[in-house]
């Protein structure tokens, strides 16, 4: 066997802790920011978290300018009209602030607003993202207030296409946050049904990076203490939102899967992707209800793995053990039984089938993945 041939990147500067939402305007001038623009989704806008970090910006001289027409599946039309304002504000850098959707939107209108090429062209796709104008990439300081994307320490973003209803990941090194401020006491008044989900994208992060072929050993041990973190954490995050020590966990386990995931993905995100396109379902929701069956289609290649994970999670039978361990979690969350339950029906299977084939996601998967058995596991999900 030849030794391995790799590269690898790790990620941003992160200021961890309850009560560290303080320090947002002193970390946007030190990013060199003077007018930056707050993105956020409709819901947070309205929320006290909110109204905090923008006094916070404003009592520094940095202005209060926000930007929140983001949809749960964000994009391009959210980006073109973030852009907008980006511009008329004459804006300098952007602070992402809420959950997944405002942190990949702020993350494309901070790439885009300088370019003069097509967010299309920079998908992640060889070195495509040389194509855009490093030079006119706007600083991005990112604040999560969920657990599970892990977005506020990636180089990428993921942008729904409007017409075609494929979600694309946009990448760029640039994309990388100068600074990411984690403060779990912005996490605690999420409501109990984004608690469970964000917690399962992160758990799900992990799991597929783990589990994941391609060789990346420093991914492959995040991935399995990501797992332990949510598996012990995720449960008291949800039965009482206010437990700060939970909720910390989990936002480490969060930022923690977006690392792994460097190793990569598979079946799960590579179905959950379309659904989400088409159906506009929660990204980590769907994540959560597709993961048994593919488990269950991956098993063969991954038994020995999931042994080895369950013997260090304390998990007693191996595959089985983890495996009901994982339904067991499930339940405990409420998480829908099948995809039918989020509005999906049999009369679309073969063009998710096809947009999952698609999907970057694939090629990370343990078992390969065809027509034949991603249909089947389409079905199996419903």
């Amino acid at each position: 066997m030849t030794a391995p041939n790799a590269n690898w990147s790790y990620p941003t500067n992160i200021k961890f802790g309850p009560g560290r939402i303080a320090e947002l305007a002193e970390q946007c001038k030190a990013a060199g920011l003077s007018r930056p623009l707050l993105v956020t989704d409709r819901a947070l806008a309205t929320l006290p978290i909110t109204a905090e970090a923008l006094a916070i910006l404003d009592q520094a001289g940095l202005g209060r300018a926000i930007f929140a027409e983001v949809d749960p599946n964000p994009n391009e039309i959210n980006m073109e009209a973030g852009i907008k304002a980006y511009r008329a504000g004459r804006h300098d850098g952007v602070v992402c602030f809420g959950g997944g959707s405002a942190l990949d939107l702020g993350k494309m209108i901070a790439l885009m607003a300088g370019q003069s090429i097509s967010v299309w062209d920079l998908e992640d796709v060889g070195d495509w993202w040389t194509r855009a104008d490093a030079t006119a990439i706007a600083p991005i300081i990112a604040v999560p207030t969920t657990a599970g994307t892990g977005s506020e320490v990636g180089r990428a973003g993921v942008l729904t296409n409007s017409a075609t209803h494929e979600k694309k990941i946009i990448f760029h090194p640039k994309l990388m946050p100068s600074v990411t401020i984690c403060d779990p006491e912005l996490t605690i008044g999420m409501p109990l049904a984004i608690t469970a989900g964000t917690g399962m994208d992160a758990f799900a992060h992990c799991l597929e990076a783990y589990c994941s072929p391609h060789y990346h050993p420093m991914s492959q041990g995040i991935a399995l203490e990501g797992m332990r973190l949510v598996l012990e954490n995720l449960p008291h995050a949800y039965a009482d939102g206010t437990d700060i020590e939970a909720r910390a966990h989990m936002m480490s386990a969060a930022a923690m899967g977006a690392v792994a995931f460097q190793k990569g993905l598979g079946a799960i995100h590579a179905l959950s992707h379309p659904v989400g396109a088409v159906y506009n379902t929660h990204h980590g929701t769907t994540n959560a209800v597709v993961m048994p069956p593919v488990l269950r289609m991956n098993r063969p290649a991954i038994e020995a793995k999931i042994d080895a994970a369950a013997a260090y999670l304390g998990i007693a039978g191996g595959f089985g053990g983890f495996y009901d361990r994982v339904m067991a979690l499930r339940s405990e969350l409420a998480i829908p039984e099948g995809l039918r339950a989020l509005g999906v029906g049999d009369d679309r299977l073969d063009e998710l089938t096809e947009m999952a084939l698609k999907d970057p996601s694939t090629g990370g998967n343990p078992v390969e993945m065809t027509r034949e058995n991603t249909r089947a596991l389409f079905e199996a999900c419903l």
